[in-house]
C-alpha cells in the first residue's frame, strides 16, 4: 500500500481567528488588525465592514510583510483616499516600486514632511527628495521660498544652484545647507556679482577659507571683496590665486598689488 502524505492542518485557534477576520463587525476589526498572523490580516482586508480608519490603523504597524502591503495598495479604499496613500508611503516596509508610484500623487509639503519622518530609510528619503527636485521648475516662487527655508540639504542645494536672487539669501540661512554646495554654486555658471556678494557678506559663510578662495577665483566677484579679503590671506594663497587663469584683469591687478605690498 502506497504511503500517503498527511493533509496539512490549521491550528484550531488560527482557524477561528481567520474566520472571525472575515465576518467581524466594524468595531471588532480594530482589534483584529492587531493580530500577529499575516493570514488573519489578509482575511481582514476582505471583510465587508472594513473602512478607511481600519486601514490607517493597520498601516501604523511596522511589522507588515510586503505581500500584505501590496494587497493594501490594490485595495479599493486606497484608490479613493489620499490619506491612505500618504499612510502607505509613510510605512517603512512599503516596497520601493509602490512608493515611487504614489509620490507624484502627494502634495509638495507632504513630501517635505516625509523627509523628516522618524524611521525613514535612506532609499525612501532619496526617492522623496528626487520627487521634490523634479517639481522645482514648475513650483511657484512663494513655495520655492518656503522650501528654501524648510527643506533638506539636498533640496536646498538644488534651489541654491539655480541662482535666483530671491532665493539665494534664504538658502544661505538654512541651517542644513552644506559648505560643499555653496562651493559648487560659486564655481557654477549661475553665480552673479550680486549672489557672490551675498555669500561674501553672510555672517556664517564669509569666514570659511575655502569659500573665500572660491569667491576670489570667480571672475564675476566684485573688486571690493578683493580689497577686504586679500590682506587676510597667506602669501602662498595669494600666489596660488595669482596663478589662477580665472581672474579678470582688474582682479589680477589687485592681487599683484597685495603681493607687492608684502615685498614678495
Amino acid at each position: 500500500m502506497a504511503d500517503t502524505q498527511p493533509s496539512p492542518t490549521i491550528d484550531a485557534d488560527l482557524a477561528r481567528r481567520l474566520h472571525r477576520a472575515l465576518l467581524a463587525s466594524s468595531e471588532e476589526l480594530f482589534q483584529i488588525i492587531q493580530d500577529p498572523a499575516m493570514e488573519v490580516l489578509n482575511n481582514a482586508l476582505k471583510n465587508r465592514h472594513l473602512h478607511e480608519d481600519h486601514l490607517k490603523a493597520l498601516l501604523k504597524r511596522r511589522d507588515l510583510r510586503e505581500n500584505l502591503l501590496k494587497a493594501v495598495y490594490h485595495h479599493d479604499h486606497l484608490k479613493r483616499s489620499h490619506a491612505l496613500r500618504l499612510a502607505l508611503v509613510k510605512n517603512p516596509t512599503t516596497p520601493g516600486p509602490i512608493v515611487l508610484t504614489i509620490l507624484p500623487q502627494l502634495h509638495l509639503f507632504e513630501l517635505v514632511n516625509l523627509c523628516f519622518m522618524p524611521g525613514i530609510t535612506p532609499d525612501q528619503k532619496y526617492a522623496v527628495e528626487r520627487a521634490i527636485v523634479q517639481r522645482l521648475p514648475t513650483t511657484e516662487l512663494g513655495n520655492r521660498m518656503t522650501l528654501a527655508r524648510r527643506a533638506t540639504a539636498t533640496v536646498v542645494g538644488e534651489i541654491l544652484k539655480s541662482g535666483e536672487i530671491q532665493l539665494v539669501e534664504i538658502c544661505l540661512n538654512n541651517p542644513r545647507l552644506r559648505e560643499v554646495t555653496i562651493l559648487q554654486f560659486l564655481n557654477g555658471a549661475n553665480s552673479t556679482a550680486e549672489t557672490i556678494s551675498m555669500v561674501a557678506r553672510h555672517s556664517k559663510w564669509k569666514t570659511r577659507p575655502n569659500l573665500r578662495m572660491a569667491i576670489l577665483k570667480n571672475r564675476r566677484t566684485p573688486a571690493v571683496w578683493f580689497t577686504l579679503f586679500l590682506p587676510s590671506l597667506r602669501t602662498t594663497d595669494i600666489r596660488s590665486l595669482l596663478a589662477s587663469r580665472r581672474l579678470n584683469p582688474n582682479q589680477k591687478k589687485l592681487t599683484e598689488g597685495e603681493l607687492a605690498k608684502r615685498g614678495k
